[in-house]
């Protein structure tokens, strides 16, 4: 293959790592939808670790592979992502290598005797899937992400169902309120992780917009709350809508998507996205469904376990 080298990113490649992502996205979904914000929220998140969490693979001066890694587990749990142009596989299969041997000492470090490593893989991918097969990984997930177009003329503000009350979280309490809730609804959904309230406050950064995150209360009690954000430029999106057991079925989710429809057609924006787990028991893909959301296109978390000795140092 062409001469090549690998190296971490910095933040100073937020822009060449998302004219990539940007590449990627034409040649699997059919348009680029991979917004700076996105790129450097992931490159400066204070968890990042980046030079022993990132990678980037050139082809003399061109970016062709990029990876990221990230642990919320704590323990044997490691995400991965990673993308790249399909006509360098080989490179690829390399920077491949290198994410597993970090996943495994990761893991290792957390005290684990195991990696139980995630990748996201759409399912009209550029990535080699023989090569994942070939080194030991499973698709055990579907995903989608879905679409709905918006209208400022038809999407009006929803008329919430009898004893429902809504406000934002522009109050430091109601932020709180909101990630308990979040934490709580998540909580039976598969591979969540759970997330400290400052943990949370750093995975959304700089993208979050409390006058765009929502806290639903039913007969005075607080029972539902909506994440969204607008930086995207293909769309706006919903980052995360939750709706405590015991008020399914009341109209809770189905208000909280309209009331996030009728907030960015005001906005002027023409398409709102967010993302589903298939498999999800909550209802939550025939609620999206049954509010005019389609799929857009699918992604399936592939998996491998992979053995991760200790430390030396614990013997």
């Amino acid at each position: 293959m062409d001469a090549h080298n690998v190296r971490p990113a910095t933040l100073d490649d937020v822009a060449v790592v998302t004219d990539l992502l940007n590449a990627v996205d034409v040649l699997e979904v059919g348009r680029p939808e991979t917004d700076l914000v996105s790129v450097r929220a992931d490159l400066s998140h204070p968890d990042a670790d980046l030079p022993r969490n990132s990678w980037l693979g050139f082809v003399g001066d061109e970016l062709v592979v990029y990876g990221l890694l990230w642990d919320d587990s704590g323990a044997e749990r490691i995400d991965m992502d990673q993308y790249g142009l399909p006509e360098h596989q080989d490179l690829a299969e390399e920077v491949m290598g290198l994410m597993e041997a970090r996943a495994v000492e990761k893991a290792g470090e957390n005290g684990a005797d195991r990696a139980v490593v995630h990748l996201s893989v759409n399912v009209n991918p550029t990535m080699d899937l023989a090569m994942l097969d070939r080194r030991g990984w499973k698709p055990v997930r579907r995903y989608y992400v879905m679409t709905r177009q918006l209208d400022a003329g038809a999407d009006g503000a929803p008329v919430p169902p009898s004893g429902l009350t809504l406000r934002d979280c522009q109050d430091e309490a109601d932020r709180r309120i909101a990630h308990a809730l979040l934490q709580e609804t998540f909580a039976d959904h598969y591979d969540h992780q759970d997330r400290s309230y400052a943990q949370w406050l750093d995975d959304l950064g700089e993208l979050v917009d409390w006058s765009k995150m929502w806290i639903v209360a039913l007969d005075g009690e607080d029972t539902a709350a909506m994440v969204t954000s607008n930086h995207r430029k293909a769309h706006a999106w919903v980052n995360a809508l939750g709706v405590r057991r015991q008020a399914r079925g009341r109209g809770v989710g189905g208000f909280l998507l309209r009331h996030a429809f009728a907030t960015y057609a005001a906005l002027g924006r023409d398409q709102i996205g967010l993302g589903v787990d298939t498999a999800n028991e909550s209802g939550a893909l025939r609620l999206y469904e049954a509010n005019g959301m389609g799929q857009h296109f699918a992604v399936d978390t592939w998996e491998v376990t992979l053995p991760a000795p200790r430390p030396a140092s614990e013997g």
